[in-house]
């Protein structure tokens, strides 16, 4: 996936709103001079250009190149030396509002100060200037991190379903290849069952979220074709509660914990025993799984696509929504999750 680029949408924004504020800077103190004199002094508009210009030289120059490449002690400097030179030149240039034309008597605080107006004005935009492009800088540096973390994420789960879907073919091949090999009648209908399972396992799991309905429909297929394989299938139970035809949900979640207990949920002795709950109420959906630990333990890591695997996607794709028990204790394995679902 491509990281977009945040510099683009500013630019065009950044330049209307730079046009259009300085235009109002510059035209403000020209028609207050029109309107005491009734005249223009075009040498004084170069003073009104000072103020942009130091703007743009620590925004577009300084900043960029010194301050953000932590040149410090070059910034500080080169920003010191541009402000005295720049205010030198400003004294040079009569102003908008001549002040001989005020009569102002020399010892008038407004003259005494001129010189720390003229200094303290050109610093605040030279400092604005750097300001905004920090501003800037940490708006663009924080998008593109969020960019990168969405990419992340969606990188880790593509990686999860790709190994979830190989998974899950295999496991049904198995079942298959065990009933033809039993000569059993029910290897045709397996068949079929395996075809929906495929089906929605390689089309409908590629999405985000499907209909509740769909990945309910597809655990019992699946369920259906373990009772197929299974010679002892009498404590094999699923039961669905609720209405769960509008609610949506990551697909396949519930069924990593289902392939998982009907992989170590047969015992030495050859029962199979799994009880599958799935209640909805509302938004809420509540899944409980228990099965007999078999002559296996469950490896985390190995078993499959893993518990560590579903638990990877429940925290990328259910973020502070769901909440997983797992009981390892006694001679039943159970599991219980609840999600809170779009």
């Amino acid at each position: 996936m491509k990281i977009r680029n945040y510099e683009e949408p500013f630019r065009v924004k950044e330049i209307l709103i730079h046009f259009f504020a300085w235009l109002c800077l510059a035209s403000f103190p020209l028609f207050i001079s029109f309107s005491i004199f009734s005249e223009f002094h075009p040498v004084a508009f170069v003073r009104v250009l000072l103020p942009l210009m130091l703007f743009y030289v620590n925004y577009a120059l300084l900043v960029p190149n010194f301050l953000l490449k932590k040149r410090i002690l070059a910034y500080i400097g080169i920003s010191i030396t541009f402000l005295i030179g720049f205010e030198v030149l400003a004294l040079q240039i009569p102003t908008l509002i001549p002040i001989d034309q005020l009569d102002l008597s020399p010892d008038s605080f407004i003259y005494k100060i001129r010189y720390v107006v003229i200094g303290f004005a050109l610093t605040a935009f030279f400092l604005f200037g750097g300001i905004v492009r920090l501003m800037k800088h940490i708006y663009i540096r924080d998008r593109s991190l969020q960019q990168k973390d969405i990419r992340k994420t969606r990188t880790e789960l593509e990686y999860l379903k790709a190994q979830l879907n190989p998974h899950f073919l295999f496991n049904s091949l198995n079942c298959i290849y065990s009933l033809v090999r039993d000569n059993s009648n029910e290897a045709s209908n397996a068949v079929i069952i395996l075809s929906e399972l495929m089906r929605y396992t390689l089309y409908e799991s590629n999405q985000d979220r499907v209909l509740l309905s769909k990945d309910i429909e597809n655990i019992k297929n699946y369920v259906s074709l373990q009772k197929l394989r299974l010679s002892n299938s009498e404590k094999v139970n699923l039961e669905i509660k609720g209405d769960y035809e509008k609610q949506r949900i990551a697909p396949l979640i519930m069924m990593t914990f289902i392939e998982n207990a009907f992989k170590y949920g047969t015992d030495y002795d050859g029962r199979t025993e799994v009880n599958i709950v799935i209640q909805v109420i509302g938004n809420h959906l509540f899944f409980n799984i228990s099965n007999l630990k078999g002559n296996r333990n469950i490896d985390e890591n190995n078993s499959g696509i893993g518990l560590n695997n579903v638990k990877g996607r429940l925290n990328l794709l259910y973020p502070h929504l769901h909440s997983l028990e797992i009981d390892k204790g006694g001679s039943i394995f159970n599991v219980k999750l609840h999600l809170t679902l779009d």
